[in-house]
Order: structure tokens, then sequence, then C-alpha cells
């Protein structure tokens, strides 16, 4: 592999949604066939015919794979430059996942650009293709009877290839590729489509889009949800028309986005920082639906890839909120409406947030946590559990994140409203919220057995990291009540968590660091208490900071920072929140790095490894990624509060 080769662990080739996801797990694109993240085949080919020598430029093959001399993966684009026989070629695809602009965002489409030239002085005869597989439109390898076509819209060609047994939403869970809807390329040059898949051809530039029209997006409490793109009616191919002759836009406010992360990437972390984002940013983006509600409003919902299927958790939401939080928070809020939606339903009798939402790509109510759920098979369907009334007992307590979840929506929202001063959505649900912070300073100051965001590591009691959660989480509805006009009860909110945080500070205290529980046990990250100097709150003495700051530099390993003292395992998000912390961005920016470099697991960029090996435990894709965006929310807000 080149020097000016990009080696990750997987490499985001066209990354729009969960389902319309495809990677190349290998050093060169010319290594394997293209996947799912999950791992199945999803194969795209393309290729270069130069003076009657064949040549393939991704997936696998027959003919030679073409020398790649660099690649670049900024964080909207994947490019490839190869170069055989006195020609160079460029291929380029771009997804563009413009936080600013909705419509383009949820529009499930990436550009694709192949291009050749010659090098060498001399003229030469070039044909370049490129050609999708009808196997991204069901799981499997198994051949299905297909339905494909040619059609002129609007100046675009487009072909397209999907089931002709279309079966919308017929399935729930985690490891699950879309088994329905359409697979279109759409291009002002030739393209066709037959049931192996759809293609184009060009000599020596061809231009196109890929798209994905899932028909139906989203089961939403019952009602059956397009993309957000298409909820006042507009069709795929009037959106996929309306993108094609906005081409040039927004191409070029996708460089000027990948150009501004890089250099502010730069300035706060490093080269290795700025890669560390661009690996990250369509991960997390493209692990969510984008769709309306039936009031207009945005709905943002993650799906727990590689974890168990859940859609809307807040504590994936909760991780993944710096990136949004610079680009738009509106998307926070976004993920805030499906949990609020449903902790306000009879069937949910708790005083505490829910957990998520349902399963994807249903959002019919939680599932985690369900008593009936070891009933329910992937691939089935849960209980539509919105319909039921207040009298049946759904939920295994001790399996609940009461704590975890309160703390989480709370902050979120707050933040929401700390980036941009919109107060409507908490304000439209302060019973709600007003419930949420009562429970915090009720069992949150020294938490029973419960379950926090980290549950993969199993029931803890007295967890002093989920502690510091609700103590944030009280200091944030304090916050809400100020921007809401209640003064005078948002500062008793405020000190009541100042409080709080003092008899934490005294009880947590192990020495040389806080432990990992109030019982004097361990050490832990206490990556939750970045709410405090990202608010300016002033809960703890700059002390704290510099102490943990000290011990989790003697506790760091070749990969990078433990969890706790547990494991040798970690959270790549929770770690750029310590980074953040500790002011010690580009240190953890080049381990993060080098476990991307060495890492002998050919996954996409896994939030939950071994720091001793690199090898991951789990989690592939997830959107908590967009938490290693903290040192540049923390940047930008620490410069607010100088002025």
């Amino acid at each position: 592999m080149g020097k000016n080769v990009t080696r990750l662990a997987a490499v985001p080739i066209i990354t729009c949604d969960p389902y319309f996801s495809i990677w190349s797990a290998a050093d060169l694109p010319t290594d394997r066939s293209t996947t799912h993240w999950a791992g199945s085949d999803k194969p795209l080919t393309a290729g270069a015919t130069i003076d009657g020598v064949k040549y393939r430029l991704i997936g696998i093959g027959n003919t030679k794979a073409m020398t790649l001399v660099s690649s670049e993966i900024t964080a909207t684009k994947t490019e490839f430059i190869y170069n055989e026989g006195g020609v160079e070629v460029t291929m380029s695809f771009t997804t563009p996942l413009l936080c600013d602009d909705l419509d383009v965002l949820s529009s499930s489409i990436a550009y694709g650009e192949i291009r050749a030239v010659s090098i060498d002085g001399r003229a030469h005869s070039v044909s370049l293709s490129f050609s999708a597989s009808a196997m991204l439109t069901y799981p499997g390898e198994e051949n299905r009877p297909m339905i494909f076509d040619e059609f002129e819209t609007s100046g675009l060609n487009m072909a397209y290839v999907g089931q002709k047994r279309q079966k919308p939403l017929s399935h729930t869970g985690d490891h699950l590729v879309i088994d329905w809807g359409y697979l279109f390329i759409a291009s002002e040059g030739a393209v066709s489509a037959d049931e192996r898949g759809v293609y184009i051809s060009g000599s020596d530039n061809i231009r196109f889009m890929l798209g994905y029209d899932d028909v139906a997006s989203i089961n939403y409490f019952g009602r059956i949800m397009s993309a957000w793109y298409a909820r006042n009616g507009k069709t795929f191919t009037q959106m996929m028309a309306e993108m094609g002759q906005r081409r040039g836009e927004i191409l070029a406010r996708c460089n000027e986005l990948d150009r501004t992360i890089n250099e502010r990437a730069v300035k706060i972390g490093g080269r290795d920082y700025a890669l560390v984002l661009s690996a990250a940013y369509r991960q997390c983006i493209a692990g969510h639906k984008l769709i309306a509600d039936e009031n207009g409003e945005a709905v943002f919902l993650s799906k727990e890839n590689d974890s168990n299927g859940c859609i809307g958790t807040v504590d994936v939401s909760y991780p993944s909120i710096p990136l949004m939080l610079l680009f738009n928070p509106e998307l926070v809020r976004a993920m805030c409406r499906p949990i609020l939606k449903f902790a306000e339903m009879p069937v949910w009798t708790y005083d505490f947030a829910p957990h998520d939402a349902g399963r994807y790509p249903y959002a019919t109510g939680q599932v985690y946590a369900l008593k009936a759920r070891r009933s329910v098979m992937t691939g089935d369907m849960f209980p539509p559990l919105y319909l039921y009334g207040s009298s049946k007992d759904m939920f295994d307590f001790r399996n609940q994140m009461p704590v975890e979840e309160c703390g989480n929506m709370l902050l979120m929202l707050a933040a929401a409203w700390y980036a941009d001063g919109d107060i409507a959505l908490a304000q439209a649900h302060a019973d709600t919220l007003g419930k949420w912070v009562k429970y915090l300073i009720e069992y949150g100051e020294d938490p029973g057995e419960q379950l926090c965001t980290d549950d993969f590591a199993g029931h803890m009691a007295r967890n002093i990291n989920l502690s510091a959660k609700a103590v944030c989480g009280v200091a944030a509805y304090g916050m809400l009540l100020n921007a809401m006009g209640d003064g005078e009860t948002g500062k008793e909110y405020l000190e009541e968590a100042k409080a709080m945080a003092a008899g934490w500070l005294e009880r947590a205290d192990a020495g040389d660091h806080t432990a990992l529980t109030f019982d004097g046990i361990g050490w832990s990250m206490k990556y939750n208490m970045v709410w405090d100097k990202l608010f300016g709150l002033g809960l703890l003495p700059e002390s704290f900071y510099l102490k943990e700051a000290e011990h989790y530099a003697k506790m760091m390993n070749a990969y990078g920072l433990p969890l706790d003292s547990r494991s040798d395992y970690t959270k790549t998000d929770w770690e750029m929140w310590i980074a953040a912390m500790t002011g010690e961005t580009g240190k953890y920016a080049s381990i993060l790095v080098n476990y991307q470099r060495d890492t002998a697991s050919r996954v996409a960029f896994s939030d939950w490894y071994d720091t001793k090996t690199g090898n991951y435990h789990h989690f592939i894709a997830r959107t908590v990624i967009g938490g290693v965006f903290m040192p540049m929310l923390f940047d930008e807000w620490e410069n607010r509060h100088a002025h």
C-alpha cells in the first residue's frame, strides 16, 4: 500500500442511511467486494480500459487491478487516484450530507465521477465503466425475480432495478439489509439496467448519481413515513432530477464543508484529528433516517448498528450530538421528539425517560427492557406499544436506564438551546422534563444498581460517572428554566447542581484520581463532566480536571485509554470527550489514527475496541462516532465563553 493511500479499518464509499451504506473493508478498493456495513456483499464495480488493456478500479474480478497511487477521505467524499499505462484515473464518491440543508441530507443519493487524463503526453484510447449490483436491493446472494427499466426525465437519463414483489418495512432487527425498494442510477449520459444491476459507461469522463428509493422509510407510531425530502409529495425521481440540476452547487458546498472541517481540525488537534473527523462524519449521519412527523417537524432516528437494532436510542443520540450541535442543532431536537412523544403516551407510566422508540425501522415504542423481548426474533415485529393503555406491566425495571436517559435528554435539550437559542421544544414538554429532573435529584446523586450507556459492562451500583451525569442534568434543567423565563427557579436548580457536585467531588475522591464507584473501587473516565466546562457552569474546580488528566496519562495503553479499571477495552467517543476535557486532542487523535491504521478488524469505525490489541470488541458503523467532534465543539464554545 502506497504512502499516499489512507488506511482505515473500512473506507466509506456511499453512506446515506442505515440501509444504503456501502464500504470498502480492505487496504485497497480492489482487494475485496464492497459490502454493507454489517458485512454482506453489496458489489460496486468500476473499470478502465486503456489502449485495449482492461483494469478494475473497485471490487473483485478477473481483470487486473489498476495501481492505486493515492486516496483521500474527507467528511463528504472518498477519492481514489490510479496510474497505469500513461493514464491517470480519478474515481470519487460524494455523499452530500449537508446538515444545514435537510432536503439534501435526506436525499439518499451519492454523486460519482470517474475521469481519465493522459500524463505522458501521448493520446490514449480510454473507456470507463461503473456498475452497482441488484444485490443492493435484497438480502443474501440468491437471485430474486427482478424488474428493471430505463427512462428520461428532466434532462436526465435514469435506470433502476428492484424486486418484482415489493414488501416495504417487512422486518425489524440489527444485522439486516433492505429487502424492498429500487436502486437508481442517473446521468446526462447513457445509463442502463438489467436484472443484475444498473450501469454507465463512457470515454474519458463519466458522471452519475447512485440513489436508493426505499419507498417507505419508517413506521412512526403507526404512520408510514417516507424520507424528509418527500414530506410534501415530492417523488424520488423529482428529487433525483433536482439533485442532478444542483450538482455543481451541492458539490461546491460539500467541498467547502470538507475544507472547513479539515482546517479547524488541524488547528485544534493536527492532521490526525482531521482524519478522525473525516472518517466519522458520514458514518454518524448515515446511521440515521430523517423524516417529518405528522406536524411537519424533523425527526432524526438513529439505528443501533451492531448492538441491538433499536431506533432513536437516547444513550446513542447523546454521545453523537457534538457533530449536530456544530452543524445544525435542530437535528438534536429532531432526535428528542420521538422520545418525548412516547414518554407522554399512556403506556409509558414511569417518571423517567425512555431508552428508545422501538427497533429499526419501527418507531412504535421502547423495546429495550421489554419483558416480551426475548420471544421476538430478528426480523419479527414487536407489539405496537403506542396503542397500549397504562394497565399492562410491560417492562423489566432492572434493565431500564433511568438516571442515564433522564440526564441525557435534559443535557441534549439544553445543549441544543445553548447552541442556537431555540427553547420551544423544551418549553412544550416542560412538565415531562420536570418529572425527569426530580428523578435525578432523588436517585442520581448516589445511584443504586442501574445500567448506564456502557451497559455492555453490566450492572453496577454507586456508579460515580453516572452520578456525574445526574449532576450535569440537574444543571441543564436549571439552564432550560432560565431560558424559559423562570430565572428564580432556574437558579435554585443550578444551586442544587452545585451542591450535588460538591458532595460528588468529596465522595468520589480516591487520592490521585476519582474512583469507579462511591465504594472507592477502581477508576473510570469521567466523560460526563465535560458539560461543566462546555456550559461554563463552574461545578468543579480546575484542579479536578488537572488531576484526572494526570491519572488518565498513567492509565494509557498503546491504542488508547481504557473505559475504566474493569477491562482494557474503551469507547472511541468517550476518549475524545476526555481529550476535550483535558486539552489533549492531538494526543488522543493520534492514538485513534494508529488504532485505525493497525487494527486487524476490518469494520466501519468501531467505538468499542481493545486498547492493547487494537481489535474491535463489537459495535460497527454506529452514530455515536459523532462524539469525536467534541473537541471541535469545545473549541467553539470555549471561544464563546471568552467573548
